[in-house]
């Protein structure tokens, strides 16, 4: 580089000068062939440089991490103070602009991490509340200041923001040295009025100005207290519509954000599917394909999940939208109910959904994970009569779409079936897939018609 740089720089070996000529982002620590004589601090920005001195990119550097540097810029000229922020928070809202129809907009991911440049940030929207999840050093050292600022953004283009809640109390933050966390970061009744600017965001203990190269490690060590935070009796359920489907939303304990939004045109498809048909919903979760089945046309619904809790809230959200009388609710374990139903005699349903929480959540256990795929999906086909259809998801991003398709195959073999595919989907886009960032990719769904 001939240009002086304010950051601290690492050097990267081959390998990984290629990974992120790619378009991947990461930088593992065993990659590195030179690292600053002064340690950088956790959560603070350093370049990455080639072995002959190329500049690759800038990004936040995590001592606890195997990901010792995210990148978030590859332009030498990005300077990284306030207007830097802005402008990819101001992006990031006019690409779901685009992408997605106006009804959808009150319900969507704003922020995909990577795919948004945005390492380990997470954040959707719920009607008036954004709920994120920090999942990396640096942005656990910026959030206090950034979110507010896309709160800020938001409102700035007429849309009705009134709160930022934390779902940050997840296991995988100790792979970066960060305690589970949870709460108001912006709290309900601390904006202006309605059209007005947000407020500067409340001050972070030891967090970082926009701008700042550095974040000391104590910035990540705790979730201070913010002045005005939400009181307790402060409701965390807000109601969303999607798909013309009501649903309750509990963002401060429902899994993940509280709600699963990247499934949003693939429950549309299914409502299309559904019409006039006996539809078999696996893993339904808080109901959500159930209900859009029912909302289509279905003549009637099976709900299963082995959790009861979870069918409390998929049967809260069938009187929300007064579906009930289309709607039985099934308590049970999905690998145990599906041989118990073929033993009965197949042809009950037409149409099987299997959208199954992710089977693996290591590398190690995608083959695994494929073999538990194989077996529901073996099973789905064999019970539905020739020409029902079949919808089959997986959010495993360890186990890639080709062998998804394989395993597909593979099951329909077994099951003596042949499959006539009617449609291979994705995730919404406002769940961007970033191609050379393989991990982005993570959800397929393919719709058969099973002959």
């Amino acid at each position: 580089m001939k240009t002086a740089r304010p950051y601290p720089a690492y050097t990267v070996s081959k390998k990984a000068e290629a990974s992120l000529l790619a378009g991947h982002p990461w930088v593992y620590a065993d990659e590195i062939t030179a690292a600053p004589a002064a340690p950088p601090s956790n959560g603070s920005i350093a370049d990455v440089l080639s072995g002959k001195g190329r500049y690759l990119g800038s990004g936040f550097v995590s001592h606890a991490s195997k990901i010792r540097v995210r990148l978030f810029s590859r332009n030498a000229s990005d300077q990284f103070g306030p207007a830097f922020w802005r402008r990819r928070l101001e992006y990031a809202w006019a690409y779901r602009k685009t992408v997605l129809g106006p009804s959808d907009l009150a319900a969507c991911r704003l922020i995909h991490g990577e795919a948004d440049q945005f390492p380990g940030l997470t954040v959707d929207r719920f009607g008036p509340v954004l709920v994120a999840q920090v999942l990396s050093a640096g942005m656990e050292g910026v959030k206090g200041w950034l979110l507010p600022l896309l709160a800020e953004v938001l409102r700035a283009d007429g849309q009705a923001i009134e709160a930022v809640y934390e779902r940050s109390d997840v296991a995988l933050r100790a792979k970066e040295g960060l305690a589970e966390c949870k709460g108001w970061l912006a709290a309900p009744g601390s904006f202006a009025a309605a059209g007005g600017p947000a407020p500067s965001a409340p001050a972070m203990a030891g967090a970082a100005t926009p701008g700042s190269p550095a974040l000391p490690d104590e910035a990540s060590a705790a979730h201070p207290a913010l002045p005005g935070a939400a009181p307790a009796v402060y409701p965390t359920r807000t109601i969303i519509t999607e798909n013309g489907v009501r649903y309750e939303v509990d963002f401060e304990n429902g899994q993940k954000t509280g709600f699963f939004l990247d499934q949003k045109y693939n429950r549309r498809a299914v409502a299309a599917l559904a019409r006039g048909k006996t539809v078999l919903d696996c893993f339904t979760h808080t109901g959500s394909f159930a209900l859009n089945a029912a909302k289509g046309g279905a003549a009637q619904v099976t709900a299963v999940d082995v959790s009861a809790a979870a069918l409390e809230t998929a049967r809260a959200n069938a009187a929300l939208n007064g579906l009930e009388d289309k709607l039985e609710f099934v308590c049970a374990d999905v690998f145990d109910l599906l041989p118990a139903l073929e033993a009965s005699g197949r042809g009950r349903y037409d149409l099987i959904i299997l959208d199954p929480p992710a089977f693996a959540k290591a590398r190690g256990a995608a083959a695994a994970a494929v073999r538990g795929y194989k077996e529901i999906n073996c099973r789905a086909m064999r019970l539905l009569p020739r020409g029902g259809y079949l919808v089959s998801a997986s959010c495993t991003h360890f186990v890639t779409e080709r062998m998804f398709a394989e395993m597909l195959a593979a099951a329909a073999r077994d099951a003596g079936r042949q499959l006539r595919q009617v449609e291979v989907r994705g995730a919404s886009p406002d769940h961007p897939v970033l191609w050379g960032v393989p991990e982005t990719a993570y959800l397929k769904c393919f719709i058969f018609q099973v002959i």
